[in-house]
């Protein structure tokens, strides 16, 4: 793995060097070089819970032990299966504490930390219970479900001490930081879009994930698992499929518009959009979900660019997920694990528009033009540069993302990605969802962090 001081260090290019198409390939030697690595002893570790044992959670989960000083301890979640699988990967001889009930896990004096993966309608009440009974925090994206759930985290993260981390890792990656020192230094010129892209073509892309044999309301608490949604019927879809419903999800919005609010924010110092217009339908999924599958958005900053969006669930071509961001001297773009910046400078001068003038009145305006232009008279493009910086295959933004976390419940210094932030990027994104709901457009106070009526 790479570590975030060594790609920077070794892709320490800026603007003022460009010049010349070609590509970097940056290597280190460990995810933990020059960043104080040690070996913690057992009685050292930092006590991980995991909350919401899905796809999402568990993913986490072999991401966040890989960090030294890192021990699972216990797993919550409403479906047995998940926990006899958790076991099944992570239990030595019965060591690894299982329940139904998070707020078994809460009240367990050996945990540190909780990873919380449920759906979004929990985050609010999971994490605010988790950080009241004293225990640090790491809560997937969105942070929030509802609007009002925002303000409640932060107060909870502010009142009770403890830390708290939003789960868009891209906040931690090198690529990022990358492209985050590339556009402070100039190297596009001024910023005045950016377009977002996340295309899936797959039913497991558009979340028709797989329902379990033994799905039953005996293997499935379902009444936890509602907790304040709409009570109904027992229904394994919406169990094992909940992305597709907006009782327990936030549609395409909270799932993917997040990401790339997320990266948006950090590359650029923005807080967020003051104004939002979406559109979205569902074109192809038809089976029962009430979100779209096809969203688009665009957002304006006031710190004067565009934010553009799109997800499709419909793409047939190849899944892709990236962002463009276009300056008044070139572009720079994020595609998956590489940055490019391609650089046409502007001419400083006008040019000249005066073939259908007189001879006299074309060689009076050439020479008035090469006087205040002396530099600039040439009638040929300035040079296309191009430069690349790519990571390792093997590079982890989750990693990162969970090493930044622990080493933040070991040092208590901040996050990477606090309640704050995480409120302004799943604030902004989930205005596609409320413009589509209006069918308005509408505004948004990024400092303020509220919606604006």
């Amino acid at each position: 793995m790479v570590n975030r001081r060594s790609f920077l260090k070794s892709a320490g290019v800026t603007a003022g060097v460009l010049g010349t198409i070609g590509s970097t390939k940056l290597h280190a030697l460990s995810a933990l070089a020059g960043d104080g690595a040690k070996a913690f002893s057992a009685n050292d570790h930092i006590q991980l819970a995991l909350i919401g044992a899905g796809i999402q959670g568990q993913g986490d989960t072999r991401s966040a032990i890989q960090v030294p000083g890192v021990k699972l301890v216990a797993v919550a979640d409403c479906y047995q299966g998940r926990l006899d699988h958790c076991k099944e990967m992570w239990g030595k001889k019965d060591d690894l504490f299982t329940t139904r009930d998070y707020n078994e896990i809460l009240a367990r004096k050996d945990v540190d930390a909780v990873l919380i993966a449920t759906p979004d309608h929990w985050h609010k009440q999971a994490a605010v219970d988790a950080m009241k009974a004293g225990k640090d925090v790491y809560c997937e994206k969105p942070m929030i479900h509802l609007y009002s759930d925002g303000p409640e985290m932060i107060e909870a993260a502010k009142s009770s001490g403890r830390i708290i981390q939003i789960g868009s890792q891209r906040v931690s990656s090198i690529v990022y930081a990358k492209a985050k020192e590339l556009l402070a230094a100039g190297a596009i010129g001024q910023l005045n879009m950016v377009t977002a892209r996340w295309d899936r073509n797959s039913a497991m892309g558009a979340w028709d994930y797989t329902v379990p044999a033994d799905a039953s309301p005996e293997t499935c608490d379902w009444p936890r698992f509602l907790g304040t949604a709409p009570k109904i019927a027992w229904n394994p879809e919406h169990f094992f499929q909940w992305r597709k419903w907006k009782a327990y999800g936030s549609g395409v919005a909270g799932d993917l518009f997040v990401h790339l609010f997320s990266g948006t924010h950090f590359i650029t110092g923005a807080h967020g959009p003051t104004r939002a217009v979406a559109s979205g339908a569902l074109r192809f999924w038809k089976d029962g979900r009430d979100v779209p599958d096809v969203m688009l958005g665009i957002f304006d900053y006031p710190e004067g660019f565009n934010l553009s969006l799109r997800v499709n669930f419909v793409n047939g071509g190849e899944d892709n997920e990236g962002l463009l961001f276009t300056g008044s001297e070139g572009t720079m773009e994020i595609d998956r694990n590489t940055v490019t910046v391609k650089r046409v400078p502007r001419e400083k001068g006008p040019g000249l528009t005066v073939g259908t003038f007189t001879e006299a009145m074309q060689d009076e305006l050439e020479a008035a033009y090469k006087k205040k232009y002396p530099k600039e008279h040439s009638k040929a493009l300035p040079p296309l540069s191009e430069d690349a910086y790519t990571a390792p295959e093997d590079y982890s933004d989750s990693y990162d993302h969970f090493q930044n976390f622990f080493n933040s419940v070991r040092s208590r210094k901040p996050v990477v990605e606090d309640a704050v932030f995480g409120y302004r990027a799943a604030g902004a994104a989930l205005l596609g969802n409320l413009s589509i709901e209006k069918d308005a457009v509408v505004h948004w106070d990024p400092e303020a962090m509220k919606v604006v009526s």
